[in-house]
């Protein structure tokens, strides 16, 4: 994924060069947060690179946790996090900067499995809620085989792989597991770095996923688009309807679709009502501040219009849910409070 970012940000500073422009002529943007939507901005940035070559727009995929410290820092132009922006962390930014949520992409957050020869599973509440708490620790166990008739499985151990990294990716899972498990809400909880008490540690989502790859019996979660860009087997589950769900853009979209954006534009989906939603989704958030040089502003304003409206269609390819047309909608009224300094 860092291949791909570099590339973004070498075209983007090639284009200047076929330009004649100097260096000092181009406009640096530097960016750092979430590796969840990490491939859908690289593929944003090197596109309006093509028709911006004045502008450098360099995108670092730490966690969701580093990009809030570092904007907090004032260490970047722009953060990202999956997680938003608690109020006692907003507060810690400069108020002379101020800070902007911007929702720009949304994404279903899946569990991926190892288990060779294995038809699609069936994972329901209690299953997922028991994994992930290290009490359902085989994968023949009844809490599992109940909801896959026919399947063989195996008396494997279930080896839970899960984030070494602050993520925003782990707060939503999270936030699901404790909205619809009292055990869990209790002992571990919404966080973006847990303390869990099993699981193998793996930085980013994609570290997750070539962790489960690795080992066989394994299980953890991670981003669709993770999932979907390395053909890995994904588990159907369960929503608050009672239904079996598999992650598609028509489950996500409908998950999103049941909750009303707020003026402030943090809003969770813990545990969506539909009978067709995919139940784990989640906002991904660009942490933009209210003042900026001229130019940076002016350059960032461009980015972010062209992020909310053309750059939607490239959501759905990269395993992205596009925002409903009214949330994109509010977020570009909202770039009118971006000012210049």
């Amino acid at each position: 994924m860092t291949k791909l970012l570099c590339a973004a940000m070498l075209s983007s500073l090639a284009l200047a060069g076929c330009s004649h422009q100097t260096a000092a002529e181009v406009v640096k943007l530097e960016g750092a947060g979430g590796t969840l939507p990490a491939p859908l901005y690289a593929k944003w940035f090197k596109t309006f690179a093509v028709a911006h070559p004045g502008v450098w727009t360099e995108y670092e995929p730490l966690g969701s946790g580093t990009g809030v410290k570092r904007f907090i820092n004032h260490t970047v132009d722009f953060g990202a996090s999956d997680a938003a922006m608690t109020e006692d962390e907003a507060d810690r930014v400069d108020p002379a900067l101020g800070v902007l949520l911007l929702p720009l992409t949304a994404s279903s957050i899946v569990l991926i499995y190892n288990l060779p020869g294995t038809p699609p599973l069936k994972l329901s509440r209690q299953a997922s809620a028991g994994i992930f708490l290290g009490k359902v620790v085989q994968w023949n166990d009844p809490l599992i085989a109940k909801d896959n008739p026919g399947i063989n499985l195996p008396a494997t151990a279930i080896k839970v792989v899960v984030r070494a990294d602050s993520s925003g990716t782990t707060f939503a899972f999270t936030n699901h597991l404790s909205a619809i498990s009292a055990e869990f809400a209790k002992s571990i909880g919404p966080d973006k770095m847990p303390d869990w008490a099993i699981g193998v540690r793996a930085k980013g989502n994609d570290g997750v996923a070539a962790t489960v790859q690795a080992t066989p019996g394994a299980i953890g979660y991670v981003a669709y688009g993770t999932a979907k860009s390395g053909n890995l087997p994904m588990a159907s589950l369960q929503n608050k309807a009672g239904a079996f769900v598999a992650p598609t853009t028509a489950s996500g979209s409908s998950a999103l679709g049941s909750a009303k954006m707020t003026e402030d534009f943090i809003v969770w989906v813990a545990d969506p009502e539909p009978p067709d939603a995919y139940p784990i989704v989640t906002y991904t958030w660009m942490l933009c501040y209210k003042k900026y040089d001229r130019k940076q502003r002016d350059a960032l304003l461009d980015l972010l219009n062209y992020s909310l409206t053309e750059g939607q269609k490239d959501a759905e390819p990269l395993g992205y849910l596009p925002l409903p047309a009214k949330v994109a909608d509010k977020a570009r009224a909202a770039l009118q409070s971006i000012g210049a300094i």
